[in-house]
């Protein structure tokens, strides 16, 4: 309801129009090769593992984002994630599967929601795009992970505070499948997938693949 009632302006540019205009969508950054081959962070030629994934055990094979986590997409996301602008699903599910390869894999799965969080905004961003994605890929998509305690949010903190605040923050509600591609909204410095993917290897999966909408990139 909230979403049919918020005045129609595009959450990119803030003309009156669609939620995402057309101009913005042709805009957005797409992430292609060349790239990291480990975590899909952009590089200047292929390479393996680049400097911000080498020397870090990662429970997760590869990490795969359809778009740059820039000024307008933060926009995007903020809105679809705070406002409860469910739309935006199918759309991003639709960029991601116009960039991102279709995953050798039985079944989708999601970083799993606060509670709080959940409650608070009626929907879960990770959610609504896996079941999309699911949808695309004709995949099954299944709850298979459940927050075992709070955590703080992550935005603002470094990487080492994000890592210990989602250290043990998830745990799989049962054994799951040997291939499983894990789904968030966001990859910033990858503290989340790798928690998330380490509960799924726990519980039977040999092979974790992340896909997200948007990631970060850092310039080193």
């Amino acid at each position: 309801m909230l979403d049919l009632l918020l005045p129609q302006r595009c959450l990119g540019c803030s003309r009156n129009g669609p939620q995402v205009c057309a101009a913005c969508a042709v805009g957005l950054r797409r992430l292609r090769a060349p790239m990291c081959a480990r975590c899909g962070r952009p590089t200047a030629w292929p390479v393996a593992r680049c400097s911000e994934c080498g020397g870090r055990r990662l429970a997760f094979a590869v990490a795969r984002a359809a778009v740059a986590y820039d000024d307008p997409v933060r926009r995007i996301v903020a809105a679809w994630k705070e406002r409860g602008l469910r739309r935006l699903a199918p759309w991003a599910a639709g960029i991601v599967v116009d960039v991102v390869a279709r995953p050798e894999a039985g079944v989708l799965t999601f970083v799993p929601p606060d509670r709080d969080r959940r409650l608070k905004r009626g929907h879960h961003a990770a959610e609504g795009l896996a079941r999309e994605l699911a949808r695309e890929w004709g995949l099954p998509a299944e709850p298979l992970l459940a927050r075992t305690r709070p955590s703080r949010r992550q935005r603002g903190l470094d990487q080492g505070a994000r890592r210990r605040n989602v250290r043990g923050a998830f745990a799989a509600s049962g054994r799951v499948p040997p291939s499983v591609v894990l789904v968030d909204d966001v990859y910033t410095t990858g503290a989340t997938a790798n928690a998330a993917a380490s509960a799924l290897r726990r519980a039977g999966a040999r092979r974790v693949e992340v896909v997200t909408f948007a990631r970060a990139i850092r310039f080193r």
